[in-house]
C-alpha cells in the first residue's frame, strides 16, 4: 500500500516516512509539507497510474488545516483514506476528522510500536475489503468495520504513566531551546531520573533530539532534549 506522509515539520516527516518503510506492506509514496504538496502528488501519482492508497495527516499544515485538505482531496475524487497523525487533542477536531471519514487517529506522541500497529489495523481492514464478496451481509459489515477498532493500544514501557508523559511533552514543546532532564524536572515537579526516562522515551521515539549544552564555564555538557 502506498503511503503519502503529510507534515510540515521536516524532521518529523522524516521519522513519520522511516516508520512507514519499517512496516511490512507499506511503501512511502512521497512526502508533503503543505496541502498544495499534497494535492500536486496526489495528482502526479494518479496520472501515473498508481494512485495513493493512504494519508498520513498532521492536522496543523502552513497552508490549511489538515480538515480543508480532506475535503479538497475528496472534492478531486480522491479515494485515499487518512490516517491522522497529529498532536490535536481538541474535541472538535476530533469530531469533525471522525465525520469527514478519518479511519484512525494517532496522537503524537507515539512510539514505532503504536504507529505501527495502527498501520497493521488499516492493513487488516484493508485486506478483509479486498477479499470481500460484492455484497454484504450485515456480520460481515461488523467484523470488517471492527478491524478498525483496536482491542487495545501499545502500552507504554513499565513504569511510565501517560499523564507524566504527555507533562513532559508539553513542557519540552513549551521550550524552543529545548531543556536538560534537570529543567524537565523542575518545569513538572518530578525527579531528574524520573523526567530523563520520559526524554529518553521520547528521543527513541524520534519525537526529541538530543542536543550537548555547554555551559560558560567549559567541562563536560550537559544533554538538551529539543521537540523537532
Amino acid at each position: 500500500m502506498r503511503v503519502l506522509v503529510v507534515e510540515d515539520e521536516v524532521r518529523a516527516a522524516e521519522a513519520h516516512a522511516s516508520y512507514v518503510g519499517r512496516v511490512p506492506g507499506f511503501e512511502v509514496a512521497g512526502v508533503a509539507h503543505s496541502v498544495a504538496d499534497t494535492m500536486r502528488i496526489l495528482e502526479a501519482e494518479r496520472a501515473q497510474g498508481r494512485p495513493v492508497d493512504l494519508l498520513l495527516l498532521d492536522m496543523n499544515l502552513p497552508d490549511r488545516h489538515g480538515l480543508g485538505l480532506v475535503t479538497s482531496v475528496r472534492a478531486a475524487g480522491h479515494l485515499a483514506d487518512v490516517i491522522a497523525v497529529t498532536a490535536a487533542r481538541d474535541t472538535d477536531v476530533v469530531r469533525h476528522a471522525v465525520a469527514q471519514g478519518v479511519v484512525l487517529y494517532l496522537l503524537k506522541p507515539f512510539t514505532f510500536a503504536t504507529f505501527r500497529s495502527k498501520l497493521e489495523q488499516y492493513a487488516a481492514y484493508r485486506t478483509h475489503l479486498d477479499e470481500s464478496p460484492r455484497e454484504f451481509v450485515q456480520d460481515e459489515v461488523d467484523r470488517l468495520l471492527g478491524t478498525l477498532r483496536p482491542s487495545g493500544t501499545a502500552p507504554l514501557p513499565k513504569g511510565m504513566s501517560a499523564e507524566t508523559l504527555r507533562e513532559v511533552t508539553s513542557a519540552v514543546r513549551a521550550s524552543p531551546g529545548g531543556l536538560s532532564a534537570s529543567e524537565a524536572a523542575a518545569a513538572i515537579g518530578t525527579s531528574r531520573v524520573t523526567a530523563r526516562r520520559y526524554l529518553e522515551h521520547l528521543a527513541s521515539s524520534g519525537l526529541v533530539e538530543r542536543q550537548p549544552r555547554y555551559s560558560g564555564g567549559g567541562g563536560r555538557p550537559e544533554v538538551a532534549y529539543r521537540w523537532r
